[in-house]
């Protein structure tokens, strides 16, 4: 079957390879991949930047935003909860727990594994999604609405912020907390979904992005959000924001937050930055004023099935037309290469991995 691969830590090495049909041991339900979602950890493993290989092997199956279709199943194989049944769309969780395994993997909080010895489909030690067929766990399929279709493609990235929002109000009920407005930074898929499920839990959203025009400003109107392309300073320049979700990994960026955080507030971050730029900080100023005024910094990654689950709970709730329109390209399997140029109105890109997928 085909497959799109790459050597880790190899730059210019992205191919559409042959192999073989999936291990039976990857679990005992065999899944049809419809689509594939790219994002910004893709780009930096096919740039050689990051990623890992199955133990054993050279090359490594792309692909964690998944979403297929289930094509065999033994009867009554039941997951965390419910039945799945042949036919059925699913997501595939991307980590699995370490094998000792640590104190947070042993109950289920994978995604604050302790020991670093987790895999994850795609990334780490385990092949991803990216082939026409995969196998996989009940306990690690998550169940996507019908009337959600294959918009559940964006079930993986919603899941992470799903995990970010429960960090944010798991923080902030320490005392009392009744946010008001929350800044999301970076209109990027991340950033939208973000300030998506900010938007249903009834919060005044702003969504702050470098550019002026074109469809990331529609997206968030779409929403009911405000959009900014101004300085961050200047958008929680009154200091009432009780909640900033930064999701873009710039260094300025997070430090205005710390700075302009309401009192009790929390920035929650998510973007991963690259490292090697300098930035002066009055790192004592910022310390008096994170202690007097009891705010938090907290980061977040990855999600567990829970977070999957409320992430799918959210996209059901959701405008399926302003959801389609967050992916602004869909690309076919065979033109695999395009789905990695990027460009300036690209939102979420897709790949298209069966000709047999209906948007």
């Amino acid at each position: 079957m085909k497959a799109l691969t790459v050597i880790p830590k190899k730059a210019d090495s992205l191919s559409l390879s042959d192999i073989d049909e999936p291990l039976e041991s990857d679990g005992d339900v065999l899944v049809e991949t419809l689509a594939v979602g790219v994002c910004g950890t893709d780009f930096e493993i096919v740039s050689g930047a990051y990623g890992w290989p199955p133990k054993g092997k050279d090359r490594l199956v792309l692909g964690h935003e998944s979403l297929g279709r289930v094509l065999e199943v033994d009867d009554g194989v039941v997951r965390g909860d419910g039945e799945i049944k042949k036919g059925d769309l699913v997501v595939g969780i991307v980590r699995r727990p370490d094998p000792v395994p640590c104190h947070n993997c042993a109950i289920g909080e994978w995604d604050f594994c302790r020991n670093g010895l987790y895999t994850e489909r795609g990334i780490k030690e385990h092949d991803g999604y990216c082939s026409e067929r995969y196998r996989i766990s009940p306990n690690f399929a998550v169940k996507v609405d019908p009337s959600l279709g294959t918009l559940g493609v964006l079930l993986e990235p919603t899941s992470v912020v799903a995990k970010a929002w429960e960090q944010v109000m798991n923080i902030g009920n320490r005392a009392f907390f009744g946010p008001k407005k929350v800044v999301v930074t970076g209109a990027g898929p991340i950033g939208l979904l973000a300030a998506l499920l900010g938007v249903q839990k009834g919060l005044e959203v702003h969504v702050l992005d470098r550019v002026s025009q074109g469809i990331k400003p529609d997206l968030v109107a779409g929403i009911g959000a405000h959009y900014h392309d101004n300085p961050l300073r200047d958008v929680l320049i009154d200091g009432d924001t009780n909640v900033v979700l930064e999701c873009t990994g710039v260094g300025e960026l997070v430090f205005d937050a710390m700075e302009h955080l309401a009192p009790g507030g929390v920035v929650c971050l998510t973007g991963v930055s690259s490292g090697g730029r300098a930035l002066q900080v009055d790192a004592g100023a910022l310390n008096r004023s994170m202690v007097l005024e009891n705010e938090a910094v907290v980061g977040s990654v990855n999600a567990n099935r829970r977070h999957y689950q409320a992430a799918a709970d959210a996209l059901a709730k959701a405008d399926p037309a302003w959801l389609n329109r967050l992916i602004t390209r869909k690309v076919p399997l065979d033109e695999y290469a395009q789905a990695f140029v990027k460009r300036d109105d690209d939102v979420k890109v897709v790949i298209e991995v069966s000709t047999d997928v209906r948007w």
